[in-house]
């Protein structure tokens, strides 16, 4: 797991590596397919709607990413589709799109309720009348935060085939359902360490459906897992699917 959210763009080029296609991506790709029209929040290097593009859609697709180092590689990657820089206050929506998502917990980094408010709001606005909003959370319950720890390191390739060494640890002490992240990317030739920090909010089902019923959204669906099973308080995942309420 790397955050979505680094301006280095030497960083920003280790994202698919360490996080390489899965079964969460073909969920998410299986609906963009079957969508007139996408908005994907927090896009990264813009994968899934390259390969949305590639494997035939026609329709209207754009990443959404604050992170220019990202959309770097975005553009690379598919010129085809409208990458754009910034958050969900960059512009006043008004519908448009069919489907609304938000992939790899994105979602996860609204920590605050005023930013997480105004965010849902802004996928409400740019929803088509019979539109979705999907996205993942990590269940509060399965703990996650727990494996996060230096002793867990992995090895990874950069682009000019040396090795780097990336690990996660948990940034100081719990702060209800926040918890700080430090990733840190270290390679022979650097003069110091590379470090990322984050805060990630862990809201459970209850409290993802009040903050969506705020925003004029309503729960549709909730998974527990990519294969669609039902959630349950073993369940790693929250996959929510939600819809306009009014």
């Amino acid at each position: 797991m790397v955050d979505r959210s680094f301006k280095d763009l030497s960083l920003a080029s280790l994202y698919d590596t360490l996080n390489p296609w899965g079964p969460g991506d073909d969920f998410y790709l299986d609906l963009v397919m079957s969508a007139r029209s996408v908005l994907d929040v927090g896009c990264g290097t813009g994968r899934l709607l390259a390969r949305t593009r590639r494997a035939g859609h026609d329709g209207r697709l754009m990443g959404l990413d604050p992170a220019a180092a990202m959309l770097v590689q975005a553009r690379r990657r598919e010129p085809g589709v409208d990458w754009v820089l910034g958050d969900l206050r960059t512009r006043l929506w008004d519908g448009g799109f069919d489907l609304v998502v938000m992939t790899g917990h994105a979602f996860q980094t609204l920590v605050d309720d005023e930013e997480l408010r105004l965010a849902l709001r802004a996928v409400r606005a740019a929803l088509s009348p019979g539109g979705r909003f999907v996205f993942e959370t990590r269940h509060p319950a399965a703990h996650a935060w727990t494996g996060w720890n230096p002793e867990r390191i992995r090895f990874v390739d950069d682009a000019d085939g040396r090795v780097v060494r990336v690990w996660h640890e948990v940034d100081g002490p719990l702060l209800g359902d926040r918890v700080a992240l430090k990733e840190t990317f270290d390679k022979e030739g650097w003069d110091r360490p590379r470090v990322s920090r984050s805060t990630l909010r862990f809201l459970g089902p209850d409290a993802l459906t009040r903050f969506l019923g705020r925003a004029g959204l309503g729960v549709v669906e909730q998974y527990g897992d990519w294969a669609r099973g039902p959630l349950t308080q073993d369940s790693a995942e929250i996959i929510t699917v939600a819809a306009p309420s009014r």
